[in-house]
Parts: C-alpha cells; sequence; structure tokens
C-alpha cells in the first residue's frame, strides 16, 4: 500500500515539493553542489551505499549460499538465490514501468545508469539483507538474536536508502517506494519460507529456529 501511495503522489505531481525540499536540505545553501558535512562523511556516504549495489550483494549472497551449500542446507540456500534473482527482476521491470528522471537540481555524487522510482538500492538491499536475516533466524535459537539480525538488516537498508538521497542520485520519494516494496517482498518470502518449512519432506534443510529452545534460558 504504501508503495501504490507513493507512485500515485509521484505520478500525480503531489510529491514534488517534499521531494525538492527534502533532496535540497541535504545540501549547502550556498551551493546546492556541495553536500553537507566534511569530506569525510561524503566519503563514508559513498562507502555505504556500496552495501545496496548489485555486486557486494551478489558476492554477499553467493557466498552465503555457497556456505548453506556446504553445511548441507541446500533447501535454504535455493530459497535465498531464488528470492534475490526474482526481487532483482522486480526493481528492473518496475524501473522500466516508471521510468522517472533522476534529480536534477543538485550534483550527482555517484553513477548512475538507470531511471529513478523506485529507488533499486533502497529496494534490493532491503529485500536482500532482509531475506538474509530471516534465514539466518531460522537457525538462531535465541531471541534477543534473531532480534538484532533482523534490526541489523533493516538498519543497513535505512542507510543505503539515505545515502542514496544524500548523493543526490534519487528523490526521496524513490527511495520510500524502494523501502516499501522491498519490505513487502521480503514478507512475502518470509511468509513463503514458513510455509515451506511445514510443507516441504526436507523441511529442516530450512531451519526452524522458532521450536528451538535455549537451554540457558530454560535453565535461568
Amino acid at each position: 500500500m504504501v508503495f501504490l501511495l507513493t507512485a500515485l503522489a509521484v505520478g500525480s505531481g503531489f510529491s514534488g515539493n517534499i521531494d525538492r525540499e527534502v533532496l535540497l536540505w541535504f545540501r549547502s545553501a550556498e551551493d546546492t553542489t556541495n553536500a553537507w558535512g566534511p569530506a569525510w562523511f561524503e566519503e563514508a556516504a559513498a562507502e555505504v551505499t556500496t552495501l545496496g549495489g548489485y555486486t557486494i550483494l551478489s558476492i554477499v549472497v553467493l557466498l552465503t549460499a555457497v556456505s548453506l551449500f556446504l553445511l548441507k542446507r541446500i533447501t535454504a540456500a535455493f530459497f535465498l538465490l531464488s528470492a534475490v534473482v526474482t526481487g532483482s527482476v522486480l526493481s528492473s521491470l518496475a524501473k522500466l514501468l516508471f521510468s522517472r528522471p533522476r534529480p536534477d537540481l543538485v550534483t550527482h555524487m555517484d553513477m548512475t545508469f538507470t531511471s529513478s522510482f523506485p529507488s533499486a538500492h533502497a529496494m534490493v538491499s532491503t529485500f536482500t539483507w532482509l531475506t538474509l536475516a530471516a534465514i539466518a533466524t531460522r537457525f538462531m535459537p535465541r531471541r534477543a538474536l534473531r532480534v538484532f539480525a533482523i534490526a541489523s538488516a533493516v538498519m543497513i537498508a535505512v542507510l543505503v536508502g539515505l545515502s542514496r538521497v544524500y548523493l543526490g542520485v534519487h528523490w526521496p520519494s524513490d527511495v520510500l517506494a524502494g523501502w516499501a516494496f522491498g519490505g513487502a517482498w521480503a514478507g512475502i518470502c518470509w511468509l513463503l519460507a514458513n510455509w515451506l518449512g511445514k510443507k516441504l519432506p526436507r523441511h529442516e534443510e530450512l531451519g526452524n529456529a522458532e521450536a528451538r529452545t535455549d537451554t540457558t534460558e530454560t535453565a535461568k
């Protein structure tokens, strides 16, 4: 619903003023080519944004999938790869459908090759890190660890999205739509994993953290 409402706001022009105000907030009032903060902060934002790029995410997903294969969690590995690949395809299709131009108010501080809406970095980082966290939680016996894993994934997705606006390559509404779409896809994958965990003959390969008991907490 958030994604659809954001798309409607963008299509009707309703988000235009808000997009411009927020985008300019990250720039110096005297010189819009100069982003807020010292040089090291600009460098940090450029490094954070790579956590939502296809190169970094592909490496992380492939290494995780190989690890799952080696641990004989074949179903979990295939599930991870399927969720990420299909989500990436949806992201590309959404960009082709909306074909929104990139912001022209400020100087871009990162290279771009596609249209603006929705933000692929925000969308792909959201569903990829959340899917990785969701799979990891199925093998974590302690609730505190599961909460930490999900919170960490959300934090990374938020930072990546904010970095895209800070670098001037996306309108804020692009990022909001990316977060919404990515979160929805991760949620669908999470529900599907729970369903498959009950139906598949080799369901144990997907893990089942909820069924485990933390012996330490039980002892207490």
